[in-house]
């Protein structure tokens, strides 16, 4: 089940892994009033007909979950997005990826909580498999903008190799640091040398 708007965020980015995705690139622009997620991928993409019943709780290509009959990632995201008169597409096409797109407005009452932003994106970065990903992550405000890209490749070089404890918490350690400018960004608690 998905608890927050980060759990369909890494549902779709793995999903993007595992279509042999050799680039995924993730946003997360946020506002004062919605927060926009967007994963593009390069993998195998889906023809037309795939990508109509991907929306489909009862469909699933057999493939991935090998004994589900359901495949709910993409219907449960759709149902979240209509509950709140939010907006969701997704285009692909068959050899040449994907891109997913939904849109959230944050003080509806049914918006469920953004979730953790920083080990998400940990999570994301250190899904197995040789792929690239880059995350932009964006905080638009009326009277400040601010904003980190974080570069899986560059990451490991930085911190070395992700299966390590000690790298991932070093990560860790960077994401909620950049994360945190943005809160103090959020709250008007930055300093600015006058």
């Amino acid at each position: 089940m998905h608890a927050s708007l980060c759990d369909f965020l890494s549902d779709i980015a793995q999903n993007a892994i595992e279509s042999g995705a050799s680039l995924v690139e993730v946003a997360i622009i946020e506002n004062d009033q919605a927060v926009a997620f967007s994963v593009k991928d390069n993998g195998k993409g889906m023809s037309e007909e795939v990508r109509q019943k991907v929306t489909d709780p009862f469909y699933t290509d057999g493939i991935k979950h090998k004994k589900r009959t359901v495949g709910l990632g993409i219907p449960f995201l759709i149902q979240a997005v209509e509950a709140v008169e939010g907006e969701f597409t997704l285009d692909s096409q068959e050899g040449k990826g994907t891109l997913v797109t939904f849109k959230f407005p944050l003080h509806h009452i049914d918006c469920p909580p953004v979730g953790n932003i920083p080990l998400t994106i940990l999570s994301m970065l250190s899904f197995s498999g040789a792929y690239e990903m880059v995350v932009s992550r964006q905080l638009q405000l009326p009277k400040a903008s601010d904003g980190y890209t974080v570069v899986r490749s560059e990451m490991e070089a930085i911190l070395g190799d992700f299966s390590s404890s000690g790298t991932l918490q070093l990560l860790r350690t960077y994401l909620q640091s950049q994360e945190a400018a943005l809160d103090d960004l959020r709250t008007g608690s930055v300093w600015r040398p006058g």
